[in-house]
């Protein structure tokens, strides 16, 4: 096991996306006769099918409930499916971790889209075979680091701390905690240890304001100093409560410093006046904000899906039409539906979306419809998740009669008016997707281009698939890849929403390769709108309380 606690790893700020993840447990597995085990975990991620190990924790002594300073980093895509792996092991020092299967205290999987939206996962940890592994459960809580995210650089020292050790100096480490609004206390950051010094210099480090401070100035921080043991009962040294706000004025007045008190000893020591005095030696803040700034800040991603029920997709009930329903093998519309449906769901916290057809005659009075919903309720056109799309569009395939033209202005049009009224609450609260899965070129083109033009001025994105072996050459211009579309009076639109690509482009492909091309440029719609509207990330939603965080053992 390692000889002091890591400092929080820092992984480069000049990536757009990368999520730091922050783990404790609860009630773990006891595999020790005459101690309590030393838990470390391991962060393994599927890649083609098998699971690779990313990075794995220290090890923390004698400990059932630990908080595990080491922070994860990966790597994060909005338009792929990251599925992770948390295994937990009792360390077994030079013997090394999870070489026995006894070492294995439990394992728990999630997607990384998952744990940004939701930005606080606790989930059981399971053995082999399925079986709960007693009560223990694990908790990931995510961060955002990046070159254009809101973070801070802090650097701090101590003078005269007291001496805990008997034959030596202390070995200071300092410890930052957020206190949330339920009381409870989330780790920030730990420092590394300094040897046998009672005025030390901790190394810079850099934290973002969400973890910091929830992205609330006033939010009180708590500050401990610890004396390092190497069996894991650290002499508590002292404590200073401040703010963020109260750091930045003291900066700028050059009252840096805070006395580090141990309250037992202010009340048993009638001359007692500190335990040392810790110092803030430098300050830079950052304020940028990017994707998941807003993702997890709460915004949701609203997902509709609109299909192509025209009459040149051919009748269902033949083998040949791109509609047809074969047991063994989904259609194209199914597969797109399901590829770009299986990334957007991560992020929709009701998972409930809006299903809507358009060419066709609907019942009762079948008459020509150009949005309406597939599963024939006008009130409410939600499914719920994608399974509840797919069943929606398989049972409305026989009630309909397939028709035209291809007309999609309506459910643009549709979709803009619910996005207009989330744009009026001037909050990041609701985003949306709309997907239109075609087999042709549009009809009433002139009318697209002015209501896409009108949709780039709303929380919206719009990825159009065509579907089948039409010439889609026309659909291009929709795309603002290869210039800037224009409505018919010549408006050109405020940012580029549209993505069009060909689905049997990727017929060879798998799913995920769509889903990845279609999806790749959403963040950047989704930045590039609130930015032009100035609205900034609502703040973090308080979270339940865990009682997994706290000091050390």
């Amino acid at each position: 096991s390692p000889e002091a606690p890591e400092p929080s790893s820092q992984a480069s700020l000049a990536v757009l996306s990368k999520v730091e993840l922050r783990v404790s447990c609860r009630h773990l597995l006891d595999r020790d006769t005459l101690n309590k085990s030393d838990p470390c975990v391991l962060l393994l991620m599927q890649s083609q099918g098998q699971w690779v190990e990313v990075d794995r924790s220290e090890v923390i002594k004698s400990n059932l409930n630990p908080v595990f300073a080491k922070i994860f980093t990966v790597d994060y895509y909005f338009e792929e499916v990251q599925k992770l792996r948390f295994e937990v092991y009792d360390s077994h020092g030079q013997a090394g971790v999870g070489t026995h299967d006894d070492d294995f205290l439990g394992g728990m999987e999630c997607t990384v889209g998952q744990i940004v939206a939701q930005k606080r996962v606790t989930k059981p940890l399971f053995l082999k075979y399925g079986k709960f592994a007693g009560k223990s459960t694990i908790t990931v809580i995510s961060e955002e680091i990046s070159g254009n995210n809101g973070y801070v650089e802090l650097a701090f020292r101590a003078k005269k701390l007291d001496d805990k050790d008997l034959f030596s100096k202390s070995d200071p480490f300092l410890e930052i905690y957020r206190i949330d609004d339920d009381s409870s206390e989330q780790l920030v950051y730990r420092t590394e240890v300094v040897k046998n010094n009672l005025s030390p210099i901790w190394e810079p480090f850099k934290v973002s304001l969400n973890s910091l401070c929830s992205c609330e100035e006033k939010r009180k921080l708590r500050c401990v100093v610890w004396d390092y043991d190497s069996r894991g009962k650290h002499d508590f040294i002292g404590e200073f409560f401040t703010t963020f706000e109260e750091m930045q004025k003291a900066m700028g007045e050059n009252k840096v410093q805070w006395e580090c008190m141990n309250p037992k000893y202010k009340i048993k020591k009638r001359n007692y006046k500190n335990s040392g005095v810790v110092v803030l030696l430098d300050l830079k803040i950052h304020r940028v904000y990017s994707f998941l700034d807003y993702i997890m800040g709460g915004c949701q991603i609203h997902f509709t899906v609109a299909i192509d029920f025209t009459a040149s997709n051919g009748d269902p009930r033949n083998s040949c039409s791109l509609h047809y329903i074969n047991p063994y093998q989904p259609n194209e519309y199914l597969k797109a539906l399901v590829a770009v449906g299986e990334i957007c769901q991560d992020y929709d916290s009701d998972k409930k979306f809006s299903a809507l057809g358009f060419g066709a005659r609907i019942p009762p009075k079948y008459e020509v419809s150009h949005d309406f919903a597939i599963n024939f309720n006008p009130d409410n056109d939600e499914c719920e998740g994608i399974q509840g799309v797919v069943e929606s569009y398989q049972s409305c395939l026989p009630k309909i009669q397939l028709y035209g033209p291809t007309n999609v202005a309506p459910i643009i049009t549709k979709v803009a008016r619910v996005a207009a009224d989330e744009e009026r609450t001037k909050e990041a609260s609701q985003y949306f997707i709309l997907l239109i899965l075609t087999d042709g070129v549009v009809t009433d083109m002139a009318d697209t281009r002015e209501a896409i033009v009108r949709a780039s001025y709303l929380p919206m994105s719009i990825i159009i698939v065509g579907v089948g072996n039409a010439d889609f050459t026309d659909m291009q211009i929709l795309d603002g890849d290869d210039g800037i579309l224009r409505s018919p009076r010549g408006e050109p639109v405020l940012r580029d929403i549209v993505q069009f690509v060909p689905f049997r482009d990727f017929k060879n492909a798998s799913p995920t390769a769509l889903a990845k091309c279609v999806l790749a440029e959403v963040p950047k719609q989704v930045v590039e709108y609130y930015s032009y509207k100035a609205f900034p990330p609502r703040c973090p939603q308080p979270h339940t309380p865990d009682s997994s965080l706290g000091s050390p053992q």
